[in-house]
């Protein structure tokens, strides 16, 4: 039986490239997402194009609890079973700290924390044992993010939540692990202003941006590799050398 993973926010950014990654590697996957169904239909196709794997589409908002019960109830009715949960998806929020709204503060600790946490709580007996739970960090976790403070916030807590649940699913035997990209080469950040790309490009030891490619390795390599526990893998090609 092939192996089988969710990606949340499977279908773009980082989530994208992840599942292409281990779409091409042969697991079968369901890919969750919030809106944009023609780009999501138009990457599922892309997918099965070019691999031999189940690839299966739900739409589920990370910022409504009922998404949770939702992911679980297909999961149930398909009868399907998982050997890696990824959290992608996530969002941030940009008001300046003089103007921010509480309730949008709230969605952004609801997407990025709360709700891969109860998500988790509720697949925990579809994990088999020896699987994996990926969670996607951040640079921003790491080093202040100038711009969102909820962002940055929420960042370092997803690596302290990936440390503390060691202790949590190990009866399990499921390991746990995050990643904490840096400047990924996504649609998101291609859209930056040259001028603004040259200024981050300028902080990186390696002198560019990572690739998606590059970055989707890592999540493999975590699902693969029995040893990893615990760990935040940071991959931001040598930022702030300067």
């Amino acid at each position: 039986m092939k192996k089988r993973v969710i990606i949340t926010g499977g279908t773009k950014g980082i989530g994208k490239a992840i599942a292409f990654t281990l779409g091409e590697a042969g697991y079968d996957l369901l890919l969750t997402y919030t809106s944009d169904d023609e780009a999501a239909i138009e990457m599922c196709n892309a997918l099965r194009s070019q691999s031999t794997c189940d690839v299966r589409l739900l739409k589920a908002d990370i910022t409504n609890w009922a998404s949770i019960n939702q992911v679980h109830d297909y999961l149930i009715d398909n009868e399907w079973t998982l050997d890696a949960l990824i959290f992608n998806a996530g969002l941030t929020y940009r008001d300046s700290f003089e103007e921010m709204h509480p309730e949008e503060w709230e969605k952004v600790f609801l997407g990025n924390i709360h709700f891969p946490v109860f998500l988790l709580q509720r697949l925990i007996n579809l994990i088999h044992r020896g699987g994996s739970v990926i969670f996607t960090g951040s640079l921003m976790g790491i080093h202040p993010h100038s711009v969102s403070l909820a962002y940055g916030v929420t960042k370092s807590t997803v690596h302290a939540l990936v440390k503390n649940l060691v202790k949590f699913l190990s009866p399990y035997e499921i390991r746990v692990n995050g990643v904490a990209p840096g400047f990924v080469d996504t649609e998101w950040q291609k859209k930056k202003p040259a001028e603004i790309r040259y200024s981050i490009e300028n902080k990186i030891a390696l002198q560019r941006f990572c690739r998606p490619e590059e970055i989707a390795g890592i999540y493999k390599m975590l699902i693969e590799n029995n040893y990893f526990n615990g760990e935040i893998i940071v991959a931001d090609g040598g930022y702030s050398y300067k």
